[in-house]
């Protein structure tokens, strides 16, 4: 008797897709066309391939002045690929090509987009692959504007291509030199408006961008993921603006010296780049404690799901608050619009944030340890590792071989997510028993 095929495990086979492209990725930037003749280790080569496959933005050398146009070029393509997935990027290849898609890969890619079936999914791919690009092409364009009167034709259309891709796909990957991101023109509306916007839009999810467009095309209704997405990121932002915009009002180093409309603006983005964008306006090491703790439990929340965005992600929260309040008022289930949640989802929502915090404090331990920063540095960095923020307090280059291994794999965990992450180092999850054991109660809280 023939032995039956093993199941597919996504996680796995999602996890083995994004270390290929690391490993490619780390060659490609050893090599000195990518660098020059300046010393660059293996460590920092793999940190910063990690960091752009993984859409994070954390860097150990400055992009704008230590890699040539060639390491640039494979930091946006990494990017590319880190942000769309690549399962997505392939099978849109193979579309083209006109080569069958197996089962193994549309399995795959149905994970990876949150599909519930396999129904249409070239055809979600294909809107996937054309809605990233149109993004990017329109933020080109816009930054175009002001990058090729700047730096002149080539150069200039080259760092709008690699922001816009950098900024849809979350990453915070910049080219403006010397780490100072987009710090040094806070308040250009032209250039941060267009980042912001677009990275926002990489925020959402492609699920929920695509739902919009038929809303609007076809008057769809929209689906109550969606409708969860969009109220709490709005919460999120709104909430997050109002808080900086208290806290940092009279701070000289940040927001003190701007005019109303420009502390507003630079509050709002700001807001809303810790939900994993990585670009910053401000001086993140200059905010007051009160501020770096509110970026952190945004880095934490992160994006949304099947987005190019990472952290535990805006409907992980929503369930959780939401059956926590439905546990207040008595509720043995969250509902919300007449819907309710079922128990598996309940249950993964609460291992993820349950690994996210062992991952992050793990992180933290042992950065801690050999380290000479203070707390407060650690801690933001691991949860901007978690999410895939790529905000920095400045430590980041300082960091010992062992802190950059462990803010490699809270990257790439950030990435995947925790709990796929877990179940791609365990194994396949076995079938559940028919068999139910006796319930017995515990006292808990």
């Amino acid at each position: 008797m023939k032995n039956r095929p093993k199941p597919i495990n996504p996680a796995r086979v999602m996890a083995a897709g994004f270390i290929g492209l690391i490993i490619i990725g780390t060659i490609l930037l050893s090599l000195p066309l990518s660098h020059g003749s300046q010393e660059f280790s293996f460590i920092d080569a793999l940190f910063t391939a990690t960091s752009a496959v993984c859409v994070t933005g954390l860097v150990v050398v400055d992009t704008g002045t230590f890699f040539t146009v060639f390491g640039q070029t494979v930091i946006m393509l990494l990017i590319l690929f880190g942000a769309i997935g690549f399962m997505t990027m392939t099978t849109i290849i193979f579309i083209f090509l006109g080569r069958p898609i197996s089962l193994r890969r549309s399995l795959v890619v149905k994970e990876v987009l949150g599909q519930e079936s396999l129904q249409g999914l070239q055809v979600m791919v294909i809107n996937v692959v054309l809605m990233s690009f149109l993004f990017i092409i329109i933020g080109t364009i816009l930054l175009s504007i002001r990058f090729v009167p700047q730096l002149g034709g080539s150069q200039g259309y080259f760092n709008a291509l690699f922001h816009s891709i950098s900024a849809f796909g979350n990453a915070g990957f910049d080219l403006t030199g010397n780490y100072e991101s987009l710090t040094g023109t806070p308040v250009d509306y032209l250039v941060n408006g267009t980042i912001m916007l677009l990275f926002i839009a990489g925020g959402l999810g492609f699920t929920v961008i695509l739902e919009l467009s038929n809303r609007f095309q076809f008057r769809h209704r929209l689906s109550l993921h969606s409708y969860m997405v969009l109220i709490i990121t709005a919460i999120l932002l709104i909430g997050g603006t109002v808080l900086i915009l208290v806290l940092e009002f009279n701070n000289p180093a940040t927001l003190g010296t701007l005019s109303l409309p420009g502390k507003f603006f630079t509050a709002l983005f700001t807001s809303a780049t810790p939900r994993t964008a990585g670009f910053s306006v401000l001086d993140t090491g200059a905010m007051t404690i009160s501020t770096q703790l509110i970026l952190i439990l945004l880095m934490f929340i992160g994006a949304s799901p099947t987005s190019t965005g990472g952290g535990v992600k805006t409907t992980t929260v929503g369930v959780v608050v939401l059956t926590m309040f439905g546990m207040i008022r008595g509720r043995r289930e969250p509902v919300i619009y007449k819907r309710r949640f079922p128990l598996h989802q309940i249950m993964k929502a609460v291992s993820i944030i349950c690994a996210a915090m062992v991952l992050v404090f793990i992180t933290t331990l042992i950065m801690s340890i050999f380290e000479n920063f203070n707390f407060m540095d650690l801690l933001f960095e691991a949860f901007s590792a978690f999410g895939t923020v790529g905000l920095s307090t400045g430590i980041t280059p300082e960091l010992t071989i062992p802190s950059k291994i462990m803010i490699i794999i809270t990257m790439f965990g950030g990435r995947i997510g925790p709990l796929s992450l877990l179940v791609a180092l365990a194994g396949l999850n076995k079938k559940e028993p028919l068999l139910r054991y006796p319930e017995e109660n515990l006292m808990i809280g």
